[in-house]
C-alpha cells in the first residue's frame, strides 16, 4: 500500500493560486497555475522572472573533520576545484558507473558540505554516504528541514535586490542572509538557463519568503515550465537522461567527473567506458516539421533504429518540437544529419543538433 505524497510547506499557497498538482518524486507539487499555464510561465522566466517552489528537492549534510575530502572520494566531481562559498554540480554513481543521482554540493569548509539531491533519491544518497562514512563524520538527511525557492530570469537580480537580498555573488557561489527574521542561503544556481538564484530557507519560514517574492510581481511557475526550460537547455533529468543504466559518459556529463582524482564511486567502470567509447550518447534533435516528441519514442536512420528519445517537448521559445535522445554511436551520425522519429506510428523528420537549443544566460 503506497503512502500519501508529501507536500511542500507552501501547499496552501499553491492551492490558493489555482495550481494543478502532479505527483513527482513522492511529492505533490504544482504543475502549472491558473491564469498562466506552462507557456506564460516559461515566457516569464525567459523574459522577466518566475519563482518555483522546489522544496521537494532533497537536503543532506556531511559534517566533521575531513568531510569535504570524504565527499570528494565518493562523488564524481572534484571539490578541490572550488573553494568554500562555492557550489558544484556532481554525480553519485555506483560501482558499475550508473548514476544513483545528480546533485549540487555546497562547500562550506573542509568539515562541512551541504548536499541537494533529487527528491526520490535523497534517502539512497544519504544511505550510501552514511554507510561509507568513517568514524567522526556525520551524514544527516534534512529533507523536510528546509524549503527551496528558485527565482529565475533576467530580472531576478533586480527583484531580489529590491527585497534586500544579496545578488552580487558569482555563478555557482552562495552567501547567507537574513530576511524578515528568516535565515536563508542565496545561491547563484538554477536549472532554467537564465540568470537566477535558489533560496534555501527553513521549512517554517518558507511562506514569508514566497509571499514577498510573489508580492514583487514575480510569476509563480510550476514543474511543467521547469521541464520545458531545462529541456531547451539540454540539461539532464535523473530517470530520463541519467540513471543506473545511463552513465555520465553516455549522457555527455563527463565534465562533471574529476577524471584525475584517485578515487570516486564508479571510477574504474567510467574510466574503462571513456577509453573504449560509449555504445550510445545523448544528442539533441530539432523537428523540421510539426509534431511533439516524447520520451521512449524510437529514432530511425532510414529503416534502421538508432536510438530512443529520453525527453521531448514543444519548445515555447523556438516554436518547434525538440528532444534529447540516446543515439547509438555505431550509427556514426553527425550534427546536422537528418533522422526520423516515430510519433504515434508516423515518421517525422528531425535534425541532430548539439544542445542547448537556446542561448544560455546563466552567468
Amino acid at each position: 500500500m503506497s503512502s500519501a505524497p508529501l507536500q511542500s510547506p507552501l501547499h496552501d499557497r499553491h492551492v490558493a493560486l489555482g495550481a494543478k498538482f502532479a505527483a513527482f518524486g513522492g511529492w505533490d507539487m504544482p504543475l502549472e497555475y491558473a491564469g498562466g499555464g506552462v507557456l506564460k510561465e516559461h515566457a516569464a522566466v525567459r523574459e522577466s522572472a518566475g519563482v518555483f517552489d522546489v522544496s521537494h528537492l532533497g537536503k543532506a549534510r556531511v559534517r566533521g573533520a575531513g568531510a569535504a575530502a570524504f565527499v570528494n572520494a565518493c562523488l564524481t566531481n572534484d571539490l578541490g576545484r572550488i573553494t568554500p562559498g562555492k557550489a558544484q554540480y556532481t554525480l553519485c554513481c555506483d560501482e558499475s558507473g550508473g548514476v544513483v543521482d545528480d546533485l549540487i554540493a555546497y562547500l562550506h569548509g573542509d568539515d562541512h558540505v551541504f548536499l541537494i539531491p533529487n527528491a526520490a533519491n535523497t534517502a539512497e544518497v544519504v544511505r550510501r554516504l552514511a554507510g561509507a562514512a568513517p568514524a567522526g563524520l556525520t551524514v544527516t538527511g534534512e529533507h523536510r528541514d528546509y524549503a527551496i525557492l528558485a527565482v529565475q530570469g533576467p530580472q531576478s537580480a533586480e527583484i531580489l535586490g529590491k527585497l534586500g537580498l544579496p545578488t552580487g555573488h558569482g555563478y555557482m557561489s552562495f552567501t547567507t542572509a537574513s530576511f524578515r527574521g528568516a535565515e536563508l542561503t542565496v545561491c547563484r544556481t538554477g536549472y532554467t538557463g537564465e540568470h537566477g538564484y535558489e533560496l534555501v530557507v527553513g521549512w517554517d519560514d518558507a511562506a514569508t519568503v514566497w509571499d514577498a517574492v510573489v508580492d514583487a510581481r514575480v510569476r509563480p511557475c510550476g514543474l511543467g515550465a521547469r521541464d520545458t526550460l531545462r529541456t531547451e537547455m539540454g540539461y539532464p533529468l535523473h530517470g530520463q537522461e541519467l540513471s543506473l543504466d545511463i552513465s555520465p559518459v553516455q549522457a555527455r556529463s563527463g565534465w562533471a567527473v574529476g577524471w584525475d582524482k584517485p578515487a570516486f564511486w564508479g571510477r574504474a567502470a567510467l574510466q574503462a567506458e571513456k577509453t573504449a567509447g560509449p555504445r550510445r550518447q545523448l544528442r539533441g534533435l530539432e523537428l523540421t516539421g510539426r509534431g511533439v516528441p516524447r520520451g521512449h519514442m524510437r529514432v530511425y536512420a532510414g529503416e534502421t533504429p538508432v536510438g530512443e528519445i529520453t525527453s521531448g517537448t514543444f519548445s515555447p521559445t523556438k516554436k518547434i518540437g525538440i528532444a534529447l535522445a540516446l543515439i547509438d554511436t555505431a550509427a556514426a551520425l553527425a550534427d546536422g544529419d537528418l533522422v526520423e522519429i516515430d510519433i504515434r506510428g508516423r515518421r517525422t523528420e528531425a535534425r541532430l543538433v548539439k544542445p542547448p537549443f537556446v542561448t544560455p544566460s546563466v552567468r
